[in-house]
Order: structure tokens, then sequence, then C-alpha cells
């Protein structure tokens, strides 16, 4: 499955059809045309105007400001008025926009009784096989390039650096599942002369429960079985704790060793100087920095709502998670239930964390990549500029293969990412200054 979806490769012993790294290339059954709907498998339109009728009469996005205006401002008779009515015209079935009010309906409501963080709780402790998430990120990479264009990107920088390393030590911040490593793998195990031996260190935040490093060491047994098939020497170590709290001598680095720092989109998850004294963003930055990598490949969701006022952060949240279900309703079947999946399990769960939780609770605090360039700035670090060979073939291929409105662009060092123009992430390399 790993070859399938992420290097879209034969079977063992044929040459990939699709190296994710070096072609961006995927297998879209239902991509549309720029032009075309996305109707429902039955290709009626007569649903679609059934819809639209409906968003005329109701603007779902007005009512749900309406009702986070109400909540901040105690008004609770309003706010339950308001959460009854956009209940009538949401579902979780329906269309982007009836599936957005959805969510953010159901926040609203949880915010209103007290019960954001023990549902947010809740919705993580059930943790979907890695097979299935693997059938879902087919899906969006068949349709969407954000997550396959960030590893590509990240994949280049630390090729660069390590192709004449004897030993490359990957130290990932927020593995998660590992997705974004058998491309490189493959990659490593067709180098001239041999692949080099691969250390991975997996960070995680720790699971609830009693063993709290067990997802992060599963990634690691289901990566070495994919190395020893590509007979690519390999070690792991799982690190599964907060992240501030790590120190250099637990990343056990070695001075023979290629170091590259990785992180897809997950510094978002650490808590800043709003919420405790010492910013565990800055520490685990100067972490990086003392670590002296030979590049640190950052990404970041590119978002605005990390605000301390609700109805700001509310707002903001809603205009970036509008973009999201578009870019779905676009380009996926509403009845693909691979959609259904990601919009659960990844947009549903942080919009119930963003909206019902304060404090150390609310992990969902994205910033801007132009905050983000300022932080590592001040920790110490340099960036470096995109290789403008590997952005013009990516942009050549996201052109060729998706959507017309998804939009891939260069400020200042970052490879923006965006949905009809509005930037969602953003992608740097850097070494330490």
């Amino acid at each position: 499955m790993f070859d399938k979806v992420l290097i879209c490769s034969g079977r063992r012993g044929q040459s990939p059809s699709c190296n994710a790294d070096e072609t961006l290339q995927n297998r879209p059954s239902k991509t549309l045309q720029p032009n075309e709907q996305a109707n429902g498998s039955s290709g009626s339109k007569t649903r679609g105007k059934k819809n639209d009728k409906k968003k005329e009469v109701v603007d779902l996005r007005t009512l749900l400001i309406l009702c986070a205006q109400a909540i901040s401002s105690n008004d609770n008779e309003a706010a339950k008025e308001l959460i009854k009515q956009i209940r009538q015209h949401s579902s979780r079935a329906g269309d982007g926009s009836q599936r957005l009010a959805q969510y953010f309906v159901d926040a609203l409501e949880a915010r209103l009784a007290g019960t954001g963080t023990q549902i947010y709780t809740s919705l993580g402790a059930k943790r979907t096989s890695a097979a299935d998430m693997l059938k879902a990120y087919q899906v969006y990479f068949s349709v969407c390039p954000f997550v396959k264009v960030a590893i590509v990107f990240a994949n280049n920088n630390i090729l660069k650096v390590a192709e004449k390393a004897s030993t490359l030590h990957i130290i990932d911040f927020g593995i998660f599942y590992g997705f974004q490593w058998p491309a490189l793998i493959h990659r490593l195990a067709n180098r001239p002369g041999g692949p080099p031996k691969l250390r991975i260190t997996g960070i995680e935040f720790p699971q609830r429960g009693f063993r709290p490093a067990e997802a992060c060491q599963e990634t690691g047994h289901r990566l070495a079985k994919y190395c020893e098939r590509y007979h690519v020497p390999f070690e792991y170590h799982a690190i599964a704790r907060k992240w501030e709290t790590i120190r250099t001598e637990d990343l056990k680095t070695d001075s023979d060793e290629v170091v590259a720092v990785t992180s897809l989109f997950r510094f978002r998850n650490l808590l800043d100087e709003t919420v405790v004294l010492n910013s565990p963003r800055d520490s685990v930055l100067k972490l990086i920095r003392k670590i002296n990598p030979d590049v640190f490949v950052h990404s970041v969701v590119n978002g605005s709502y990390n605000a301390p006022f609700f109805v700001t952060r509310f707002r903001e949240a809603l205009f970036h998670f509008s973009a999201l279900f578009d870019m779905s309703e676009t380009n996926v079947p509403r009845e693909e239930y691979m959609r259904s999946l990601v919009e659960q399990k990844f947009y549903g769960r942080e919009i119930m964390n963003i909206v019902a939780c304060e404090g150390t609770e609310r992990v969902e605090r994205p910033e801007s990549y132009k905050q983000w360039q300022a932080r590592n700035m001040r920790a110490g670090f340099m960036q470096l500029p995109p290789d403008p060979e590997l952005m013009k073939r990516v942009q050549a291929k996201v052109k060729q293969r998706y959507h017309s409105d998804f939009m891939i662009d260069v400020d200042g060092r970052w490879m923006l990412q965006g949905w009809k123009g509005r930037i969602i992430y953003a992608s740097s390399a850097w070494i330490p200054a």
C-alpha cells in the first residue's frame, strides 16, 4: 500500500511508475476539470441546485458568526436559538458549506456547554488504522497536491545535503504515521553507490493512557519493514513526550552523520508565550539550533486563528476552513467515505479544539509563515532560497494534474500553497546562521 499510495510503484522489482518525489504523479480517478461541477455519483445536477437554493435563503457563515458573538457576550438564549437554526441547514453529508457549518455548530454547542475538552479528547482517543489513513491519503493525493508538494520540498532539501552521506539522521517533529518517508527511502535505495544508513528519530506528543509511545513505535515498525524490503540499513528511535522537555542528548546525534530536522505542519500544536511563560515554540527551535543540523525543513499551516479574542479567532478559523471544505467539495464526490473520514478526523477535531477549548487545552495554534520567519531567525537560523528548478517542476506538475484553483508560489524564501488565492501552507528550508 505504501508503494501504491505514496510511491505509486508496481510490485517489487518493477520500476516505480510514479515516484511521489520525482514526478508528483498520481492516478486521479475522480479529478475534475477546472470547470466541471462536483456532483454525486449519480451525476444528477438537480440535487446540487436544491442545495444552492437553501444557501440563498440561509447564509450559514453569517449565522455562525452571530452565534459566536452571542456566546462571547453570554447571550445564551440567542446562541441556542441560532444553533437550532444552523442545525436545520447543516449536514455532514451535504455540500461543502453544510459540512463546514455542521462541524462549527457542534463546536459552538460544546463551548456553550463547557464540554469542548472532553469531546476533543474522545475524538482523538479512537485511533484510525494506518491502512485506513493510507486510503484516505490516496483519495487526497489524487485530488489535492498540498501534502505531496510539502513532502517533495522536504525530501529534495534532505537529499541535497545527504548526497554523499554514509549515515543520514532524520529528526522528525510530529512523525504521526510516517507517511512522508517511504518516498525518500525509495530514493535512497536507488542512490548511485548504494543507500546510506538511515536513522530516524520519530517525535510525537504522548498519547493518553498507559502506553504513551505506542503509536510512535508502530510507525517505526512499519518504516523498518519498508526499509528491509528496499535494503536500506535502518535504525529508529521513538520519543513520545512534551517536545519542550527534550534535550540534545535524547536525540543521540553523531558527529559523523548528516542531520536533517523536519516538521510537517506540526509546530502549530506547540503552546506559545500567550499561554506559558517560556514559550515551547522557542524552546524547541533553540533545541534544533543546538543540534546544529545540516538542514531544517519547516512546513507550517498558514493560519491567523490563534488570537486570544474568541470572535476574532472564530472568524479567522471559519475563513480558513471554508477554503478547505470548498476544496473538498470541488474535487471529491460527496459520498466518498474517505472524504468524510478526513473531514472528521482532521478538520472536525481541529475545529472542536479551536472553538471549544481554551488555555493549555487549546493546542491548534497556527501562526502565519511571516511570524514563523521572525521566530526562526530569532532562534539563530538563516533561510535558504527554494531550488528554482524544483519550483518550476512542481508548478508545472500541479498545473498539469490538479484543479486550476490550486496555487504554488514563492514569497521571500517560502514556497506557498493555496486554494483560490488563500495561502494555506508554507514550506522553507533553514540552516544555522
